[in-house]
């Protein structure tokens, strides 16, 4: 008799853990982001390549619906980072400049995002998410400033770009090997680069497997193509493509995500997981126009590292099997900042009410509700601290400047002039209309008037920005000994 009731006990037991698992998830889907880095428009199948093969891409797109009109904050990846951790302007959080490093953050740097920000990572583990970061953080390489400290239960991947391998500097600055790290530990350095796509797929797998009956967020910043002139890949995929090392990347991420899909088919929890799939910025191209070698941001003008279309606008897919629809593609203006936000929500929370958030609940749109508009009335583009240009609707304004920097399409000397494209049917940007529409650039300049005060502008500080983190005596993180 007693052998019969202990037998029940543990039915019941086992039924209520199922049960558990089960609330657990109930409404509350997994996120995927794979974060791509320098990988331009124009660099995958679904977006127009011809000579990068990108089949798992292919299918992404025919499963899920794509967005032509996704914007990153910024066309370098310290701050393009900053907004989708965020959901902020980088310039709001301070993290698009500083007097250090300049553009982006490099090792043994006092700077990076300030601890008191809060996280896509923090708003869903309040949620009960587990949580983890596979891959470039570039957001700080000391110890308050890694993703162990910004709500990341777990980290495995590199705390800079690939390319800030050891080196000594004319002012004494000694750069480590790059390191690897594992949560706030180097484990490896140098890392090995042309294993790491190879590895951080096989660690996401892993990180599926082990959290499939529970509610997961997977940040997956790859380090490829990276920001080298010849990028790393594993054996099996060096030489294999028609695009040199570029291409042979690109073809190594296109199977890692197959492999993620896969992954998610085959544990049944595809239609529990939302996988968003972007870059971090544009190609930054080669200088020959008619070689493929460093990217491509066709049909969209200019390079990566600029305020061009070619810079912020990324190549961007979202899948989830019966909630993205199938086979579509979204034309509506949506950006990086918008995943906390909609990912909140989606969890069952809210984001951050103490604080200005840039980015808006997308949920329309990753549905694909009829007659759904964007939710931006502006969008504005920054070079560092320097407002370069705004964009409303289909129309994108660069504003006339007495000094610009890198403006992408003046190169000469002497202040910039006023350029007026309709982004969305001139997508080279080579029809400057400004003449023909002066009131558009009134409205469109009365926009930047109202960023120029809240985020700042060419040295003066706007009313809406936060601290930077800041760190005395920073040290560089070094395998040990031990």
């Amino acid at each position: 008799m007693k052998k019969y009731v202990w037998i029940r006990w543990l039915l019941l037991f086992l039924s209520l853990t199922l049960l558990g698992e089960a609330e657990a998830r109930e409404g509350r889907p997994n996120f995927i982001v794979i974060f791509c880095d320098n990988l331009g428009y124009g660099d995958i199948e679904p977006f127009g390549s011809t000579v990068n093969r990108t089949p798992a891409l292919n299918r992404m797109a025919a499963e899920g619906t794509k967005f032509t009109h996704f914007y990153v904050t910024s066309g370098v990846c310290t701050p393009s980072r900053s907004s989708i951790m965020t959901g902020c302007y980088s310039q709001r959080v301070q993290m698009h400049y500083n007097p250090r490093d300049v553009h982006v953050l490099r090792p043994i740097s006092p700077y990076g995002l300030h601890p008191d920000e809060v996280t896509v990572a923090e708003v869903l583990k309040e949620q009960g998410y587990a949580t983890t970061i596979i891959g470039k953080w570039h957001l700080g390489d000391q110890p308050e400033f890694l993703p162990t400290r910004q709500g990341f239960d777990s980290f495995f991947g590199i705390p800079y770009s690939d390319d800030m391998t050891e080196r000594d500097w004319n002012d004494g600055t000694h750069w480590p090997p790059l390191p690897l790290m594992e949560d706030e530990k180097v484990v490896e350095a140098p890392a090995d680069r042309d294993t790491l796509t190879k590895r951080y797929t096989e660690r996401a797998l892993h990180y599926i497997e082990e959290n499939r009956d529970r509610p997961f967020f997977i940040y997956f910043p790859q380090a490829m193509p990276g920001s080298t002139k010849e990028p790393f890949s594993s054996e099996a995929f060096r030489g294999k493509s028609a695009n040199g090392p570029w291409g042979d990347s690109i073809e190594e991420l296109d199977w890692s995500t197959g492999q993620i899909l896969d992954k998610l088919v085959e544990l049944g929890i595809d239609k529990d997981t939302l996988v968003i799939w972007t870059s971090d910025n544009g190609a930054p191209i080669s200088p020959k126009p008619d070689d493929p070698s460093r990217g491509s941001n066709l049909p969209l003008f200019g390079r990566g590292y600029t305020t061009a279309e070619g810079a912020f606008r990324v190549p961007t897919i979202a899948w989830w099997p019966g909630r993205v629809p199938a086979g579509e593609t979204c034309e509506q203006l949506a950006t990086t900042m918008d995943l906390l936000p909609t990912f909140a929500r989606l969890a069952g929370g809210e984001p951050p009410s103490d604080r200005i958030i840039d980015g808006h609940d997308i949920l329309p749109l990753l549905a694909g509700e009829a007659g759904e508009q964007t939710p931006y009335e502006a969008f504005f583009y920054y070079y560092q601290d320097q407002l370069q240009a705004v964009r409303s609707g289909p129309w994108k304004l660069f504003l006339p400047l007495e000094e610009p920097l890198r403006h992408p399409h003046h190169r000469g000397k002497g202040p910039s002039p006023v350029l007026l494209f309709n982004v969305e049917e001139d997508l080279a940007s080579e029809h400057n209309v400004a003449a023909e529409h002066p009131d558009i650039v009134a409205r469109l300049t009365a926009l930047a008037e109202k960023a120029r005060a809240d985020l700042g502008d060419k040295g003066k500080p706007g009313s809406g920005q936060r601290v930077i983190g800041h760190k005395e005596n920073p040290v560089p993180q070094v395998l040990s000994a031990n």
